[in-house]
């Protein structure tokens, strides 16, 4: 009886993942900036102040629109939906505060626009961090 409840709820979360109903659990995540930055720690929410256009202090790069580690930034740091966010910066946007952040196809590239500007901030997995970048936060 148990093996058949285990293996019901097996087929079922396989089914749901591949829907795209459940989502898998990605690389960590880290937020990153240029080593020659200033800034040595912070916590995941004060950085989402700058992907959500709050604060000017640092500019903020994108991953590609559709990745799952765009979309696993925003629930876990941002914790908004793409749709969420894109409406944020279309009003900004609108109102002549501010532009959305430019974005890259992958964490190499991310990498690259953070390590030749000391005023960029990114998001990366964890296992691409390499002396090019700092981790100033770890993305629960």
């Amino acid at each position: 009886m148990k093996r058949k409840i285990f293996l019901r709820f097996f087929l079922t979360a396989q089914v749901l993942l591949l829907l795209g109903i459940a989502s898998p659990t990605f690389a960590e995540l880290v937020i990153v900036v240029n080593p020659q930055n200033p800034a040595t720690k912070m916590f995941p929410a004060q950085a989402a102040q700058f992907f959500l256009g709050g604060s000017v202090l640092f500019t903020p790069v994108d991953q590609a629109e559709n990745s799952p580690i765009r979309a696993e930034f925003y629930k876990k740091v941002l914790e908004k939906e793409p749709a969420q966010v894109q409406a944020i910066w279309s009003r900004i946007v609108f109102t002549g505060k501010g532009k959305p952040p430019k974005e890259y196809k992958s964490s190499d590239q991310v990498k690259k626009a953070v390590s030749e500007n000391v005023n960029v901030i990114g998001y990366i997995e964890k296992s691409a961090v390499d002396d090019t970048v700092k981790v100033i936060a770890i993305v629960p």
